[in-house]
Parts: structure tokens; sequence; C-alpha cells
């Protein structure tokens, strides 16, 4: 049986050592969970360009002589290649022009759009595999898996709470599906459609007992009190008991590993008794005292 298991480990790196040899070795990252998973794997010296976002998820990026360009959305395919990438990574969906362009220059395109957890695991798996790491991937899956788990056997006597999150205030939009799974794993219950647009009167009437706001691109510069000023939420039991929160946009929005540390501010925004402050998370008792005292 030994035997076996060293012949499956000597095949897989001989695997490795082929497909590294064919492996993308200037990739141009236009999302930053492909820069943060390149980085988690040991592989971010093939990153030759990325946006500012990859660069506040992965500060070491700036460090390093890379073309940044402002964001996905405005960036110009003849920026793009001006890297010489032979590997553009994206979310989807993304400038078909800019596409378009990127594959008529011969330069391989991966997209992602990614909902669940799984689908996350999946791309790790995906990216970590193009750069020949993919034994370093599993480890990274495995470790996140072993995260979330550890969080739902902490979280699983205590109550679960109502717990209303959103990626972008106007308008009002719920966060992603695998943040409603981080909700539950950190002992919550998600309010709300996940990934859906929804209305104020509709979030007060569900009454949350806990408001995490995490805004695309916004950092931890979330407004808290216009958001708990918002029509019938100073009502809301969240508002009330002051379980009003920000959490930094880069801990939830990035589909990625840095997604662990999300499930730890969660888990301090939900229960705060048991998990304290955490990093990342700011609550609305955190705002100056003037704003608050407009808020009654």
């Amino acid at each position: 049986m030994r035997e076996l298991r060293d012949f499956a480990f000597s095949t897989d790196a001989a695997y490795n050592r082929r497909m590294s040899s064919h492996s993308p070795r200037r990739i141009a990252c236009l999302q930053p969970s492909a820069t943060v998973i390149l980085a988690s794997v040991g592989e971010l010296g093939r990153v030759v360009a990325c946006t500012k976002y990859c660069a506040d998820v992965v500060p070491e990026v700036r460090d390093i002589n890379r073309l940044i360009i402002s964001d996905s959305w405005t960036s110009k395919a003849s920026e793009i290649l001006a890297a010489k990438p032979d590997l553009v990574i994206a979310a989807v969906p993304y400038q078909e022009a800019a596409v378009i362009e990127i594959l008529k220059a011969g330069v391989r395109f991966h997209g992602l759009a990614p909902r669940t957890l799984n689908d996350i695991y999946g791309d790790i798996a995906l990216i970590s595999g193009a750069v020949g790491g993919s034994e370093r991937g599993a480890e990274v899956i495995s470790d996140m898996q072993a995260a979330i788990e550890e969080m739902r056997r902490q979280t699983a006597s205590l109550r679960r709470k109502r717990v209303f999150c959103e990626e972008w205030g106007k308008p009002v939009i719920a966060s992603q599906p695998w943040v409603a799974e981080l909700v539950e794993a950190a002992g919550g219950e998600f309010m709300a459609e996940p990934g859906k647009q929804c209305s104020t009167d509709e979030i007060a009437q569900l009454d949350p007992e806990v408001i995490v706001a995490a805004w695309c691109g916004a950092g931890d510069r979330v407004p808290l009190d216009k958001i708990a000023t918002r029509w019938g939420w100073l009502d809301t039991t969240a508002v009330r008991n002051s379980q009003l929160y920000c959490i930094s946009d880069e801990l939830l929005n990035t589909p990625a590993p840095t997604l662990v540390a999300g499930l730890h501010a969660l888990a301090g925004a939900i229960h705060p008794e048991v998990f304290g402050s955490q990093r990342g998370l700011r609550s609305i008792t955190q705002v100056p005292h003037a704003q608050v005292a407009r808020l009654g």
C-alpha cells in the first residue's frame, strides 16, 4: 500500500512538473480574488498587472514593478496587453469588447463567476492547478473548510440571530450567496435573498437583529449613521441594540481565502459577547458621538 501511495505521489509530482513548463508566466489579474489565490499558493511573482483593488487586498503587489490599472471596468484592452500577459483573469460579466481584443491577441482569458463556497473552492483549484500548484491549492481549500467547520462547531449551541448583510447601499443589494453561507456558519440566519436587490421597507419588516454593511469598493468607509436612519430602520432590533456594523469590503466580497477573516468578523458582529472585537469590524458605536446623537 505504501508503495502505491509513493507511486501516486511521484506521478502527481511528475504531472505538476510537466504542467508547470506550460503554465502561464505572466498573469494579469483584473479580479482581486485571483491575486489573493495566487499569493496564497506562493505564485504572486507571476502577476504582472492587477487593479488597485487587488493592491488593497494584497499590498505586496505594490512592492514589485507591476502595472497597476484603475479597475477592470474602465481599463482598456491595450492597457492590459501592454503588460504582455499570457493569461488574463477577470470576473464575469466583463467588458465584451476587451475580451475580444484580448483573445484576438492570442492571450488566454479566464472568467470567474463564483456564487457559493464550493464555486470558490473550484476557482482556487483551477487557478492553482494552472500554475502547477495543485498540491498547495488543495491545502488552501482544506484550511478554509477546516476554519469554517470549526466556526460551525463554536456557534452550534448559540442562539441564531436574524442577520441582514448588504454589499451595496443605493440601491440596497443583499450580499452574495457565499456570504449567506458564512453568516450561517457564524451563528446567524441570513435575511433576504442573497445577491438580490431589496427595499429598505422589506428589510425593516424582517426586523434583523444584526445588520452588516460591506459595500463593494468602500473598504471600511461605510456611513453607518446614514444606514441607521433609513426608512423604518431606527425601529429594527439591530439599530436599537447598536448591532449595526461595517465589515471591510475585501473580507466579504473577495471570494478567496480572505473570507476566513470575514467569517471571524461576522462572528464578532453576530455574537460579540462570545467573539469580541475582530479585524475589519466596525460598530455603529464607533461612529463619532455627534452623529450617533442625531440617530435618536
